[in-house]
């Protein structure tokens, strides 16, 4: 992407090893990549040009495997080496739907092994100046607390820090006053935030997270709603992405914050950025590749994303 002169640190606390079946010509077509928020957030940042250090955890065998196949193209891994056991999951896809065939979470991470990750991603993001925090497979994994931290000491050292969480992790990030909250619609009804996915209750919970301490808020909303987003000059608009035949939904919301994170860090304003997320979203959404687009269709889906006034 134009403009962009430093990496975007993405904290990606414990990826996961993913298995995928997929059906081609009747033959079953095995696909095996690393996974999980941050490294699909950190597959579109890359395809877009923008370099980025992903900090994350690896041990037992899934971490061995996982050593091999994080390495991407602009992505820098720094890990650190931990007793836990980093999680997996097989898929099958071949019938056009994600049918769960086994699971594992990841194990939680002792004490010394969570100072060692805060030590990490605290370095690498004073050193670049911009981070991106991602939620973990499974809550147990990490505490929300690492979360608060993270955000008040990278915040407090006058490093620009976005998130895409929910939950206790959320209201961690919140203590630090982020610079961009990124949360789904039917993460703030779970949450209890909102009292319904009307517009109106999703546009009062963001400016309650406003009143909490961040400056931007978006809000992603399933099926054909648009997105909706509260700009630093306190502005409300709806996020309209272009229409487009869905192959596979998983991962649009990850790659729209990883559209925003990335326009910002190549110095676009956040009403370019939010056009740039959204045809991440939307490009993401029919590609069968989680995190997955190319730079020019993204330009070419961005003139198309259009932000109206909220009424």
């Amino acid at each position: 992407m134009p403009g962009c002169r430093d990496a975007v640190v993405i904290f990606a606390p414990l990826p996961v090893l993913t298995v995928t079946i997929e059906d081609r010509s009747g033959e079953a077509d095995i696909h095996v990549h690393a996974g999980g928020q941050g490294v699909w957030q950190s597959r579109m940042m890359s395809s877009l040009g923008v370099p980025v250090v992903l900090c994350s955890a690896l041990g037992g065998e899934t971490g061995d495997v996982l050593g091999h196949l994080l390495p991407m193209r602009d992505v820098t891994v720094q890990t650190v080496p931990v007793s836990a056991r980093n999680g997996a999951y097989v898929h099958d896809r071949r019938d056009g739907t994600r049918q769960v065939i086994a699971e594992t979470a990841g194990s939680p991470l002792d004490r010394h092994e969570l100072d060692s990750l805060y030590e990490l991603t605290l370095t690498e993001g004073l050193t670049h100046g911009r981070v991106l925090l991602s939620g973990p497979q499974d809550d147990r994994v990490v505490p929300a607390d690492l979360y608060r931290r993270l955000s008040t000491d990278l915040g407090a050292n006058g490093c620009k820090v976005a998130a895409d969480l929910a939950g206790a992790r959320l209201e961690a990030v919140l203590a630090g006053e982020p610079d961009l909250i990124k949360v789904s619609h039917e993460e703030l009804l779970e949450d209890g935030r909102a009292k319904s996915e009307k517009a109106a209750d999703l546009v009062k919970a963001m400016h309650a997270m406003r009143d909490e301490g961040a400056c931007a808020v978006v809000v992603s909303r399933s099926g054909d709603a648009p997105a909706l987003a509260l700009l630093d000059d306190d502005d409300v608009v709806e996020v309209v992405m272009p229409t487009l035949e869905p192959a596979d939904s998983a991962g649009a919301g990850d790659s729209m914050t990883a559209g925003i994170v990335a326009a910002l860090a190549s110095g676009q304003p956040l009403r370019r950025a939010l056009q740039i997320g959204a045809a991440c979203g939307a490009l993401n959404v029919v590609r069968h590749g989680l995190g997955t687009g190319g730079g020019q269709a993204v330009e070419t889906l961005a003139e198309r994303v259009e932000l109206r006034p909220w009424k």
